[in-house]
């Protein structure tokens, strides 16, 4: 393109230089990207100039007075865009998807945790607008003529030029790019923040035709891996507590970086840690979320499939047609509820439950919550047992139960009169709040346990206590080197992935607790269970195997394509040996490599095409008829 014809477009190339700097710095600044070469910082700044060229060349095909407003407007649209994607990932760590933006009946609830996110400096992503916006008063940039046809072609040829250099380069560092990866910050990293999001609405569009495309052959492939791949239950510990009921305690937030840990000579933990000594506890336990959290771990435990990579079942396929624990366990007489002290619509709860097959849901209408009782998201954890263990004691036995905390959650707010424990010391206030919201959880859980035990309810329950997801993120990392005392490599990264999985069965682990360190996930707690009952499940489609079975493999895979087996972690393209941290040759991890792809492949395969419609209980492929159970929320 000429001098003269640049000329024409001096105000679009003010904007897209504004506009690429400011992307790039907020790389840099906001994102936790990885950078291992120059040719991975080169795509990295080159990634957002062919988006941001073609979206402000649009306004070439307008009059010419038109086309600097409509360049300014889309300025202030990427800057949003851009500025959204730096708040999601502070709490976070991972960029929006179409699904995320469709969540909005949580963005109520979300209040304290969104307005924390906000920072002072993020009133300097508005700078260039409004130089932007002085220079659109400047006479030199009213008079901008028009581009002939030929110029017009020669500048998108020039975007075009761009955009398949950009990814040209990018294949050469990660093949196969756009039909292999699973992590996002991949993604980003090669093709920018902003085409990221196209091939998000891609992939939404080709997930939203799945379901009326999908029929019963497509299981059928699924079908002989899972029972290719299924284990047997353990020997030892099959219908142990037949018959019993089953509480499951989530636990908002919890790592396992806590357990058995101290501040100021403080135990973080103190009755978890105790009651891992009557227990049996899986110290290589891994959450197996994506962008759902807390729905995510509810799904995959009920389940024993995996979250989607994109948005939350929840939402996105809450319609679909399930066989779930409360759906399999009513079969054997069970009844099935769920306890929850906050608004019975978020993450789509009222919904999503009643398509699973439970049978009630004790929201926050059910519970005396009060300006003293609560903070932050809702009702404390002691309140919220103490209440719930009334309800409990009057539950028709035997019953399938799931109590979700709520008091260690982002932004970990909690009064002075209820911290039982310091703050810990870092340059991280979420790190350091963090500390006494975990003790007080920790509290709360014995004084469910000290009320339960008042019951004829607890000698004859399981309890299971798992923690949901991560609270700490990747942008804490400096904070938790100081705490944990290691560099926070990809390799820790994964380790703190571990979240505590309790198995207290009155009356035997007490007698004889074991703590277990075969790798396990989320994904094996609902066969875990299930074994446990003493009830087959051979014929459902799951990933996951009972934790207790000696057949188990010792492997979990992770929502981003992330895998830990017994010896190795792979994660962002690296195979890493466990035993040291040390990266080692990718072959040593290629084995399992194809199996983590494969799951989480065909985990979404039955999720966007409601596979499992086609599935009877006995594993005959025929109709299931639509789920008409009701649900008694209040």
């Amino acid at each position: 393109m000429r001098k003269k014809s640049f000329s024409k477009i001096s105000f679009l190339l003010i904007a897209t230089l504004f506009m690429w700097i400011k992307t790039y710095i907020v790389y840099k600044t906001s994102f936790d990207i990885k950078i291992e070469n120059f040719k991975q910082e080169f795509i990295l700044f080159i990634n957002p100039l062919s988006f941001l060229l073609f979206i402000f060349g649009i306004g070439l095909f307008m009059k010419e007075k038109n086309r600097n407003r409509y360049i300014f407007g889309a300025s202030i649209f990427v800057t949003i865009l851009l500025l959204a994607n730096m708040v999601f990932y502070r709490f976070y760590n991972d960029f929006l998807t179409i699904p995320v933006l469709f969540q909005t009946s949580n963005m109520g609830d979300l209040g304290s945790s969104i307005s924390s996110l906000f920072l002072p400096t993020d009133l300097l992503m508005l700078v260039d607008l409004v130089i932007l916006f002085w220079l659109l008063k400047k006479p030199t940039f009213k008079s901008d003529s028009q581009l002939t046809k030929k110029e017009k072609s020669a500048y998108f040829l020039l975007v075009a030029a761009i955009f398949f250099f950009n990814l040209g380069l990018a294949e050469t560092e990660r093949p196969q790019l756009l039909t292999r990866t699973f992590d996002r910050e991949i993604l980003v990293k090669n093709i920018s923040v902003y085409n990221f999001h196209i091939y998000d609405a891609f992939l939404q569009s080709k997930t939203t035709a799945q379901r009326a495309l999908a029929d019963s052959d497509n299981l059928t492939e699924i079908e002989n891996y899972v029972n290719a791949n299924r284990k047997e239950p353990s020997e030892d510990l099959f219908g142990v507590a037949k018959g019993r009921n089953v509480i499951l305690i989530s636990l908002e937030s919890l790592q396992s970086f806590v357990i058995n840990e101290k501040v100021n000579g403080q135990e973080i933990t103190p009755f978890l840690n105790d009651l891992i000594g009557e227990s049996y506890y899986f110290d290589n336990f891994y959450h197996q979320t994506g962008q759902g959290k807390t729905s995510d771990s509810e799904f995959i435990v009920d389940n024993s499939l995996y979250p989607l990579g994109r948005g939350a079942v929840y939402f996105t396929n809450s319609s679909n047609e399930y066989t779930a624990t409360p759906e399999l366990l009513k079969d054997h007489g069970y009844y099935s509820t769920i306890f929850h002290a906050n608004n019975k619509s978020f993450w789509n709860r009222d919904i999503m439950y009643e398509t699973l097959g439970y049978e009630r849901f004790f929201d926050v209408n059910d519970y005396e919550v009060t300006a003293d009782n609560s903070i932050g998201w809702g009702l404390k954890d002691i309140d919220f047992f103490e209440q719930t263990v009334q309800h409990i004691d009057n539950l028709p036995q035997p019953f399938y139960t799931r109590l979700i905390t709520l008091t260690n959650h982002f932004p970990f707010d909690l009064g002075e009169e209820d911290k039982m424990i310091d703050e810990f010391d870092s340059n991280s206030k979420t790190l350091n709040q963090y500390i006494p919201t975990v003790r007080y959880m920790d509290e709360g859980v014995k004084h469910f346990f000290e009320k339960l035990k008042q019951t004829d309810v607890y000698e004859n329950s399981i309890i299971i206590l798992y923690g949901d997801h991560y609270g700490i993120s990747e942008n804490h990392n400096k904070a938790m080197e100081q705490f944990t005392g290691k560099e926070i490599t990809p390799f820790e990264t994964i380790q703190l992935q571990r979240v505590p999985f309790i198995v207290h069965i009155p009356g035997v682990t007490d007698k004889e607790p074991k703590t277990i360190s075969k790798v396990t996930g989320q994904i094996d707690i609902r066969p875990t269970i299930m074994s446990l009952l003493g009830i087959d499940t051979s014929d459902q489609i799951q990933f996951g195997s009972d934790a207790f079975s000696d057949e188990k493999l010792s492997f979990a895979a992770l929502r981003d394509g992330s895998f830990i087996t017994e010896n190795n972690v792979y994660t962002r393209g690296v195979c890493y040996d466990k035993a040291t941290g040390e990266e080692v040759e990718e072959a040593v991890c290629e084995p399992y490599m194809e199996k983590a792809k494969q799951e989480l492949s065909y985990s979404d395969e039955i999720i966007y095409g409601d596979l499992l419609r086609f599935y009877g209980k006995q594993g005959e492929s025929t109709e299931v008829k639509s789920n008409t159970k009701t649900n008694d929320n209040k």
